[in-house]
């Protein structure tokens, strides 16, 4: 479970990237922009999933600083003896909080700007956001790294997940525009080509990308699985409530009337 630092440095560039020379998010509504995980938090098999996801490719850079390993396995049904071989990083405890082992400047140093905590990631940016991030690298040769991202334009994070997603390439069309007289070119997405197959098939890694964004949902609001349940019953008791509450106006009125 355990990945390469560079591996683990999923979604660190969620928090910042440079100015984008063609804007993939600029010009007409494109599909992708529409697209949205459909996970559910409520689902502890997913949960389970993606925090498996989460330790073995996000941990060694990310942390979810207000969450405990031991809070996670008693919310997601993880027996002890799992917590402790499949989510503890090495000389963590179970009753740690889950912080990276990377150090800041280390962070700094590598990619020019510490790797952000994810605990409210999803909560800041929203989880269609992660989930097309996520999926939405291409092959760009004039980037630093060699990838680029539509979610993110000028993305300084490689795609660490391209073993399992594969390579694909993005298929724009070029429009020239006018601006305040000024001739401008956008960049429009068109779709995307696998140019080289990943471990996973297309409905996998989607699968894989829904689970981890769900962890992600729920570190950012462990609670709102029993909030949304609680939810339904609460709004039960308002409508009898208020049912009551009508029939004994009805018959205290009915006196005065």
């Amino acid at each position: 479970m355990r990945k390469s630092f560079v591996a683990a440095a999923l979604g660190f560039t969620l928090a910042f990237a440079g100015p984008a020379v063609f804007a993939a998010t600029e010009g007409p509504h494109a599909a992708w922009m529409d697209w949205e995980p459909g996970n559910d938090v409520s689902n502890i098999a997913s949960l389970q999933r993606g925090a498996a996801n989460f330790m073995g490719y996000c941990a060694g850079c990310h942390s979810l600083k207000y969450k405990r390993y031991s809070r996670v396995a008693k919310d997601l049904n993880i027996p002890e003896e799992q917590m402790e071989k499949l989510l503890l990083l090495p000389g963590a405890k179970k009753g740690d909080y889950i912080l990276s082992p990377m150090a800041k400047v280390d962070g700094e140093a590598w990619f020019g700007k510490a790797p952000p905590d994810l605990s409210l990631i999803t909560r800041a940016k929203g989880s269609d956001y992660v989930y097309q991030f996520l999926k939405t690298f291409y092959v760009d040769p004039k980037s630093a790294n060699g990838t680029n991202n539509l979610a993110l334009p000028n993305t300084a994070m490689p795609h660490v997940l391209s073993a399992l997603q594969g390579v694909q390439e993005a298929k724009f069309k070029v429009v020239e525009t006018v601006v305040d007289g000024q001739p401008v070119t956008e960049s429009h997405w068109e779709s995307f080509e696998l140019a080289s197959p990943g471990q996973l098939s297309p409905e996998d890694y989607d699968a894989f990308v829904r689970d981890t964004v769900n962890f992600l949902e729920y570190a950012g609001e462990p609670v709102k699985a029993k909030r949304e349940s609680l939810g339904v019953w609460v709004i039960l008791f308002l409508l009898v409530f208020t049912a009551l509450a009508y029939l004994l106006k009805q018959e205290y009125w009915k006196d005065v009337k």
